[in-house]
């Protein structure tokens, strides 16, 4: 029977104890660091070799050999692994998943999470990690495989000290982050199911220096669709041509923008709108073509765009709102409105809270200032958001650096040190002391 971490976690808040009066460094923590310290180089040059596989999303055999890179080296560790292939059809690699019991595996069940993917695909210019002193750059180091490598080597130093006494870890590092595959319900349907069976779910997206993440806002997308009667132009306004699906669309998001807007952290954005006589999609969405006459009333009319929110009745009041708006048509049009689900929020909950007080104890004991909640509202969806309403969770454990998505990207070097000193005294401790409040 795992242990209810979450609600030991809210329980605990209350009994926290000031850094100063935290837990010592102890033996077991000395040995784990120097073990750490040890490998510090042989980390950075995984790091290396897995920067220079190339990983874009949609380079499906690129993504498989990174993913099989890191299963060799949790095998060597004693972990399980397997791949979970995705449908063809669905032009994605899939995900690795290691897994290993400590002890009798009743303890507490930790689920680790990181995507193999970058934005970076084969025909982009950058492709290759550079170091130049205490920087290194290159595709997806900071976004996100140095943090996967600090997954990696603090479980390898737990395992070399057996410090971890009774329970499981399932490592979940995705195929498809930066561009997930369709449908979610099938993408994310293994995450999910991870999520629900775990105490507590850290993911290790880059960090922002003194915050952790523990909320996010979720995001999903909106389609607007209106239909009118096209006409000469001297006729609109009149009772049998009526306004016009350009009109009507602009009413629609002129009410969007007065009536919705203003909820904290609530935002929506019109990404793409076109409006005429014919109007045609792409290949997707974002993709829309138009054409019309100044002297011809426009017909059709599409927006598509996407909503962010801070929970589930946030994003549902919204959806209302925007729903009793697009009904109130202008004379002679139609609109309909229609949403798509993508990312869930991740609350702030008090368990959540609770959990980033025992990531400062640990920083307490590595000798480092606390930690604060980064605001929820400056922070995009991530692979935590599909398990956040099912298991107590924090995220922004990875690594430091800059210029994610773009070819600036880099990482600070003593970033890897760091955050994998972190994440293995922090994984010791939820699994060895469930119900610390310290």
């Amino acid at each position: 029977m795992a242990w209810m971490l979450g609600m030991a976690f809210a329980n605990s808040v209350l009994a926290q104890k000031p850094a100063d009066e935290a837990r010592a460094v102890s033996s077991s923590d000395t040995a784990i660091l120097a073990t750490i310290e040890a490998d510090g180089d042989a980390a950075l040059s995984f790091l290396e070799d897995v920067v220079n596989v190339n990983s874009g999303t949609l380079n499906v055999i690129g993504v498989r050999a990174v993913g099989d890179m890191f299963a060799q080296e949790f095998e060597a560790i004693g972990f399980a692994t397997r791949w979970i292939d995705m449908p063809e059809e669905m032009a994605r690699a899939g995900h690795m998943v290691a897994t290993r019991t400590f002890g009798a595996g009743k303890g507490p069940h930790l689920l680790l999470i990181g995507h193999l993917d970058t934005v970076f695909e084969e025909n982009s210019p950058f492709q290759t990690f550079e170091r130049d002193g205490d920087i290194a750059r290159g595709p997806g180091i900071a976004d996100m495989k140095g943090g996967n490598v600090a997954v990696l080597y603090a479980l390898k130093a737990l395992v070399e000290n057996d410090a971890l006494r009774d329970g499981k870890i399932t490592v979940f590092f995705t195929g498809d982050e930066e561009t997930a595959g369709s449908p979610l319900t099938l993408a994310r349907k293994e995450l999910i199911a991870a999520g629900k069976a775990a105490d507590v779910a850290l993911n290790f997206e880059g960090m922002s220096p003194g915050y952790a993440v523990i909320g996010r806002r979720g995001s999903s997308n909106w389609s607007v669709e209106v239909t009118a009667k096209q006409a000469h132009s001297s006729g609109i306004f009149n009772d049998s041509v009526g306004a016009g699906a350009a009109f009507e669309l602009a009413r629609i998001l002129n009410r969007f923008y007065g009536e919705v807007r203003g909820p904290f952290g609530l935002t929506f954005n019109a990404g793409v709108v076109a409006a005429g006589t014919i109007v045609e999609a792409g290949r997707t969405k974002s993709d829309q073509s138009a054409y019309g006459k100044g002297n011809v009333v426009p017909n059709k009319a599409v927006a598509n765009g996407g909503l962010r929110f801070m929970n589930e009745a946030q994003k549902e009041a919204a959806r209302e709102a925007m729903r009793k708006i697009v009904a109130a048509s202008l004379p002679q049009t139609t609109a309909t409105i229609t949403f798509e689900d993508r990312y869930p929020a991740m609350e702030a909950s008090p368990a959540n809270e609770a959990l980033l007080a025992r990531l400062n104890s640990v920083h307490a004991r590595l000798g480092e200032l606390p930690v604060e909640s980064f605001p929820p509202e400056r922070r995009g969806a991530a692979d935590i958001s599909f398990v956040a309403p099912y298991v107590t969770g924090m995220d922004g454990l990875g690594v430091d650096g800059q210029g994610a998505h773009s070819p600036r990207e880099l990482m600070y070097v003593p970033s890897l040190a760091f955050a994998t000193r972190r994440a293995a005294l922090l994984i010791a401790d939820l699994i060895n002391n469930p119900d610390d409040g310290a």
